[in-house]
């Protein structure tokens, strides 16, 4: 008899956490949905009937929780608020799918969805309210509703929107293009009634097995549980890919971290609050008071072992024969420099340089056309940083230093310069080409400590190796931001190649928005050319741009080779600057040439403020004020390139012209 019980209390237990793990699982799926794509209508659909799965299960974990008298029927009651909404959350579903591979409705399916609500709502507020669906409760080992007049009506209901929303995706299958969209709505109809079968009130219709065969009657709700459990998991899976336009990789990787980390990680700490407290009791223990340890130790296994299998899962579950090059891309962003990373390397070589040979001062920086720009610096420079800018340190930047004739202030002593009180090291590229001397990286100034160098055999070994470090540095730092600024320019274009995946995914076709040149005219004009020379190399505020829609700029697309509407509008934009540029030879001080001269600095260039009022000469609130007319000279270049395009448009659509 004892054993007896031990087997009835394991299997409610059991079928408490699986209930409950419903809940958290579609609970966490549904939250899934809404934080990646809420724009999709699939995504909008299915979270719907994920809410009609939670409500439900979350009703029969209250009831399993025991509440008595008025709270039990309550419960048992509120239970039909995701049962009655279900039907209809499902063929909303099925029409959703069919729309999203080409088929939208002309307004018959729109009808159904808007009718199913109408009468799942009905029938919610008759099963909350009255007895008309249900009433009861009746007791037992089991509670449970018994069925009213019009449950019939809602089980005809059900099964009628549940089979066409069956034909619809089997439609929707059907015009599926590629054997990837169409595998995975072949997994989406295997487990698209999933819902139904979990929230179906079958108590309704039979008492099951009776209370005196509860414990098989359990161990028939659990394997039931735990069938609707994972085939809720497997529905996630097709699901999360509709209107992402993510790679697929990325997609399964984020699913796959989100499921363990969710759901999972929810389950096995549901499963040892409910389980722990029982067990130990067995063996003389305080259940209640070792649990709250028990479950912040399973916690930190839990992500351990999540954080060590993960890699490795996803070689086998997602990479396949691209693992190589994935797990390459996944280490990128752990070897890459960022500035301020640099900044620190080259902070902790100078220190170790300053600690070796004593001096209190060492510095790098990187040359320019007019003298070298401050990188980092250990120490206090002498005089100030702007002296750096001194123009005879613009003879490092000859690659033949040796042969050219030096100024005064800067003299050769071995392999060091001196200049004022620092010796100079040339930092040289590692990586010369066509057999020439590398190029120069920047140079490497250190405090001097005598008026000629005196460094010992030991000393030149170790400041060798820290200056080739430096250099490489400096190397890497310039090397990856030019990638980063390659990265940022493609950024727009891998957008739009992102859009095209989810285009030839199910078959909807997606036609760019009509040109339109009555921009030109809005008084705001100058204020969305400035936010997309902002962007110009890449950024929202170009690749969301109004300028995308004139006229000027598709012409120049349908002539490119990437027919990339960003890289046209970049194009455009870089256009209207070079036709403000004057004739003859540039300058930085020439009153002409003062707007071209911001606009190339500033936005084709990519120059901070301060450095663009340095080279020009001018205070930052002066280059402000001249930079708002340059702009709207900008404007102005766009205006009328976009009048041209639509003379041009205008005469060849007329009979006879070409």
């Amino acid at each position: 008899m004892l054993a007896s019980d031990t087997v009835l209390t394991a299997l409610q237990l059991l079928n408490e956490t699986l209930t409950a793990t419903i809940v958290i699982v579609s609970a966490s799926i549904l939250l899934y949905n809404l934080s990646q794509h809420t724009g999709d209508r699939v995504t909008r659909a299915s979270s719907i009937v994920l809410f009609c799965v939670t409500l439900t299960y979350v009703g029969d974990v209250l009831v399993s929780l025991d509440p008595g008298g008025t709270y039990l029927e309550a419960w048992l009651r509120f239970q039909w608020i995701g049962i009655a909404l279900l039907p209809a959350a499902l063929f909303h579903l099925s029409d959703a799918l069919l729309a999203t591979t080409g088929r939208p409705s002309r307004g018959r399916r729109t009808f159904v969805i808007r009718l199913s609500y109408l009468i799942s709502l009905v029938l919610m507020v008759l099963a909350l309210y009255t007895d008309t669906v249900v009433h009861g409760p009746e007791g037992g080992e089991v509670p449970r509703m018994k069925p009213g007049p019009a449950f019939a009506i809602y089980a005809a209901y059900l099964i009628v929107l549940a089979l066409v929303s069956i034909i619809n995706v089997v439609r929707a299958r059907r015009r599926c293009l590629t054997r990837y969209t169409r595998r995975r709505m072949t997994y989406l109809l295997a487990v698209f009634l999933s819902p139904v079968y979990g929230v179906f009130p079958y108590s309704l219709l039979f008492n099951p097995l009776g209370d005196t065969n509860t414990p098989l009657l359990l161990v028939i709700l659990n394997l039931a549980n735990l069938i609707i459990m994972l085939m809720l998991v497997f529905m996630a899976y097709p699901l999360s890919f509709f209107g992402s336009e993510k790679p697929d990789r990325v997609v399964k990787s984020q699913l796959l971290e989100f499921m363990l980390r969710g759901p999972l990680t929810g389950a096995i700490i549901l499963a040892t609050v409910l389980f722990v407290p029982r067990i130990t009791n067995f063996l003389g223990i305080d259940g209640d008071a070792l649990m709250p340890f028990a479950v912040v130790t399973i916690l930190l296994i839990l992500q351990w072992s999540i954080t060590l299998l993960l890699p490795v899962l996803r070689r086998w579950l997602i990479y396949g024969s691209d693992q190589p090059y994935a797990t390459w891309l996944q280490g990128l962003s752990d070897r890459l420099l960022t500035q301020a990373d640099g900044a620190q390397l080259l902070e902790s070589i100078l220190a170790a340089i300053c600690d070796r040979l004593r001096v209190p001062t060492a510095f790098v920086a990187r040359l320019q056309p007019d003298g070298a720009e401050l990188v980092q610096v250990v120490g206090s420079l002498v005089p100030s940083p702007e002296a750096l800018t001194a123009p005879e340190l613009a003879a490092f930047a000859e690659s033949a230093l040796p042969e050219q004739p030096l100024p005064e202030s800067l003299r050769k002593a071995g392999d060091l310069f001196l200049w004022h009180s620092y010796w100079l090291v040339p930092l040289r590229s590692h990586h010369p080409t066509n057999g020439a001397e590398a190029p120069l990286q920047g140079i490497l100034g250190v405090w001097t400590r005598a008026p000629e160098p005196d460094l010992d055999e030991e000393e030149q070994a170790i400041f060798r190796t820290l200056t080739q470090q430096a250099a490489q540095v400096l190397e890497d730092l310039q090397r990856q931001s030019e990638v980063f600024l390659l990265l940022e320019g493609l950024a727009s274009q891998m957008d739009v190649v992102q859009q095209w995946r989810s285009v030839s995914r199910y078959g909807r076709v997606q036609t760019p928005p009509p040109p339109s040149s009555d921009l030109i005219a809005h008084p705001d004009f100058s204020d969305v050319v400035k936010d997309a020379l902002r962007d110009y190399w890449g950024g929202p505020r170009l690749t969301e741009s109004e300028l995308l829609r004139l006229n000027v700029v598709w012409q120049e697309m349908e002539h490119a080779d990437d027919q990339n509407p960003v890289n046209a509008l970049r194009t455009v934009l870089a256009q209207a600057i070079e036709n403000l540029k004057p004739e003859g030879q540039r300058s930085l001080t020439t009153t002409e040439w003062i707007l071209y001269n911001i606009l190339e600095m500033r936005f084709l260039q990519g120059r901070k403020v301060r450095d663009v009022a340095l080279r020009l000469a001018m205070s930052e609130s002066d280059l402000y004020r001249k930079q708002r007319v340059a702009i709207e000279e900008v404007a102005r270049q766009i205006a009328d390139m976009e009048r041209t395009a639509l003379s041009k448009q205008t005469r060849s659509s007329k009979p006879g012209e070409s």
